[in-house]
């Protein structure tokens, strides 16, 4: 029989299990065994791996629910890793990768092997990640991405009547990894007082004293219109482009994960950031409360919303459409015109066959439009006014901080 296999790597992200079920739905219609991977890559290559057949009663169990109901992993294999085992022994035509950018690239080294060996064997990945930082077509968001901004905004709004109640201030650190979309998308939906990403400093090398001072500036630009409290939406990246020298100053010790990328989830970015402000706030005679607030793992698993239901299933239709047409190599995309189209790894690497990272694009309009209008900080016309709280307010200046 017929038989295609679908793994899922990296972290957890709302629709897996649409994509999982829909993919499942297409390909038993047309006749076809499908098969799941569980633990990712780390399965797929395994010795004795852990493979289950995948049923219509299964799908129609699993589509609408967060989490993922094949096991994944977050291994990252070498080459001399890759095996042809187990697409000759289970006849495996088509193998579906959902997952982020280190699922991608290993898809994209994988797909090399599998041609560079003559095994007939395709490959199309299925973009995951709560970061929408995966090269899609301009103004198309990865999976999950949208499930996650409502719920942390939902999660926002709560600390935001927080902080209006208390008249203290929230810094709310978000997931993301380089890329700010998830921090910027939140910190808009809830009006955020400061909203700080990597993507801001493309001027100058990010370091703890300008995050600190960018949201001393907005605590004093809100003094000066009246208002005590606020909520600073910081993204994680921040963390990963800190020079040596300034994290080991901040006492923060990483770990790194099998894709080379620091082990975030070890510490508590807002708690490093909120002790430091707090010192600082001290030196300054400010008088100024500021709670630490993590918003991170409950994202990744909640049930996905109406608009990632509708596109996962999409997405999953997309799949057949994309391996009927004979393509392989490719990740399935939508674009603006809802056209199913592939989106080649080979066009989308960088020097090193990695996938590249999407970033906010800092110089688009809405985006300079948010940043320039819906948050506070403090110009070169409020020196006078900041007096009152900053004996020397220039260095606490917006364009002086970040260049």
């Amino acid at each position: 029989m017929r038989t295609i296999a679908i793994l899922c790597g990296g972290g957890p992200a709302p629709g897996i299990n649409t994509v999982v079920a829909t993919v499942t739905k297409v390909f038993l219609k047309d006749g076809f065994r499908v098969l799941a991977i569980h633990e990712g890559y780390k399965g797929l290559f395994a010795a004795h791996p852990e493979v289950e057949e995948l049923t219509y009663e299964k799908a129609d169990q699993i589509y609408s629910r967060g989490g993922s109901a094949i096991k994944m992993s977050r291994f990252k294999p070498e080459d001399q890793d890759f095996t042809t085992a187990l697409f000759v022994k289970e006849g495996i035509e088509l193998l579906v990768t959902i997952g982020g950018d280190d699922t991608a690239s290993t898809a994209n080294r994988l797909t090399k092997y599998l041609a560079a060996h003559q095994v007939n064997i395709r490959n199309i990945h299925v973009p995951k990640t709560i970061d929408n930082d995966l090269p899609l077509p301009e103004g198309i968001p990865t999976f999950g991405f949208t499930s996650a901004k409502e719920m942390g905004v939902t999660i926002g709004k709560v600390i935001k009547a927080e902080a209006s109640t208390t008249q203290n201030w929230y810094l709310l650190m978000s997931m993301g990894r380089e890329a700010g979309h998830l921090a910027l998308e939140i910190g808009k939906g809830i009006h955020a007082s400061m909203i700080i990403i990597p993507e801001m400093f493309n001027k100058t090398q990010i370091t703890i004293d300008k995050i600190v001072r960018l949201i001393i500036s907005s605590m004093i630009k809100r003094r000066i219109v009246g208002q005590k409290f606020g909520v600073v939406v910081v993204g994680e990246g921040i963390f990963h482009f800190l020079q040596d020298e300034d994290i080991a100053s901040s006492g923060i010790t990483f770990d790194y994960d099998a894709h080379g990328h620091p082990e975030l989830s070890e510490v508590s970015k807002a708690h490093v950031i909120s002790k430091i402000l707090k010192n600082r706030l001290k030196e300054l005679n400010l008088d100024i409360i500021c709670r630490p607030v993590e918003v991170g793992y409950s994202l990744r698993f909640v049930d996905p919303s109406a608009f990632d239901l509708t596109y996962c299933t999409t997405l999953g239709i997309g799949v057949k459409k994309l391996y009927d047409e004979g393509h392989s190599g490719c990740m399935v995309a939508v674009n603006l015109e809802e056209e199913v189209i592939p989106v080649y790894l080979k066009d989308v690497e960088d020097e090193h066959g990695k996938i590249r990272t999407r970033l906010v694009n800092i110089d688009k309009e809405v985006v300079r439009q948010t940043l320039a209008e819906n948050i506070y900080y403090l110009t070169a016309q409020d020196r006078s006014l900041a007096r009152k709280w900053l004996a020397d307010p220039e260095p606490f200046e917006y364009e002086r901080i970040l260049g």
